[in-house]
């Protein structure tokens, strides 16, 4: 997919993609999907299972909405880090960083509804192995490590079948025997090569740290609907957090709501950001923490209106984080509706209804910036 968009914007080759890419957000591999997204919706015909309109490229052809501009803008569903990748497009977008688009503004997305969105970062991947001194390093033995190595064996097995089942997305790489031989695959493996070697893999952007970085580059935009489900799946029992029950949970997740509730930050490491505390990280999905899920907050909250009652909130403004809080784990709205039940056809008619009623823009006063400069 790489590939093909740095074809499409007209540079040379890869390195030079890569480049240009972490110009505005440096070590960002959010930027590159945000990129990629943009000329998806544009140039590229994508088949395949959709997660925030990110896909895997099988051919190219016109675009899903050619006419996408100003006055044809769209509605954003994203749910985890697609509703973060949709935010660096629209700040991308609202730059003009897309070569053969210069018309472009922030005002070609109308609404961003985001599910479980990955805003603020997620303590889990500190459970998982990142140290919490830089939220980048994984530490020599850990459940990552060990994820790593099935990747890399993986990719360079280069196996027809397990790539029809489920593609890593690092044919950018070349990583596949075919290509680099035994010497590459010792390469990969002791981190002087590939992905994990360049820090072009998503998740030390979704540490508290990582989020910081991109968030400081990012804007609330006046004149976009801003609405998020943020999940939780935890409760309070005798002044501990604990998961809110087995039934309601997927089994995959279970321990990691438990995990991810008990994770304490190390005294003698500094706090990702002034006035961190733990408890305010405890509940959570099984994913991603409800704090971080709610609005961009670190490292300046954006406006944000919590929302009990959705009569309370209508008609919604522009230029504000809407956001309602519900009990579900993080997979409870993507995987199949039986799990989620009659709360998975709540949130999705009221996010098409929503849509609806903002299909026309309305044009308020500009807000002051949200990031720093």
């Amino acid at each position: 997919m790489v590939k093909n968009t740095a074809k499409l914007m007209g540079i040379r080759n890869l390195d030079e993609f890569m480049n240009k890419a972490r110009e505005k957000f440096p070590s960002s591999l959010l930027t590159i999907i945000a990129v990629s997204l943009f000329y998806l919706d544009k140039i590229a015909h994508v088949v395949g299972l959709i997660k925030c309109l990110i896909c895997w490229v099988r051919h190219w052809d016109p675009g899903h909405y050619p006419e996408w501009d100003e006055d044809h803008p769209i509605h954003f569903v994203g749910h985890s880090t697609g509703a973060q990748v949709v935010r660096v497009m629209q700040q991308m977008l609202a730059d003009k960083a897309f070569k053969g688009y210069e018309n472009t503004s922030e005002n070609w997305v109308l609404s961003l509804t985001s599910i479980s969105g990955a805003f603020n970062g997620a303590t889990r991947l500190y459970v998982d192995g990142l140290l919490p001194e830089d939220g980048k390093t994984m530490k020599a033995i850990c459940l990552l490590q060990l994820l790593r190595l099935a990747f890399i064996i993986g990719c360079w097995l280069d196996i027809p079948w397990l790539n029809a089942f489920y593609n890593l997305g690092f044919e950018h790489f070349n990583m596949s025997w075919k290509k680099v031989g035994l010497c590459g695959l010792v390469d990969y493996l002791s981190g002087n090569a590939g992905p994990f070697a360049t820090g072009d893999w998503v998740l030390p952007d979704l540490t508290i740290q990582g989020s910081i970085r991109i968030n400081c580059h990012l804007k609330t935009f006046p004149n976009t609907y801003y609405f998020s489900y943020a999940t939780k799946c935890t409760r309070k029992m005798l002044g501990f957090t604990v998961p809110s029950g087995i039934l309601g949970i997927h089994p995959l997740l279970f321990m990691r709501v438990l995990q991810v509730s008990q994770r304490r930050h190390p005294p003698d490491v500094s706090p990702p950001y002034k006035g961190y505390r733990d408890e305010d990280w405890e509940d959570n999905d099984g994913a991603i923490n409800t704090i971080a899920s709610t609005h961009p907050r670190f490292p300046i909250e954006h406006p944000s209106h919590l929302v009990v009652n959705d009569d309370q909130c209508q008609p919604l403004q522009p230029g504000i984080w809407y956001y309602k809080i519900v009990e579900a784990d993080h997979m409870s709205f993507i995987l199949n509706r039986e799990r989620a039940r009659v709360q998975f056809d709540q949130i999705y008619d009221s996010i098409f209804e929503r849509c609806r009623k903002h299909f026309f823009r309305k044009i308020t006063q500009a807000l002051p910036n949200q990031a720093p400069e």
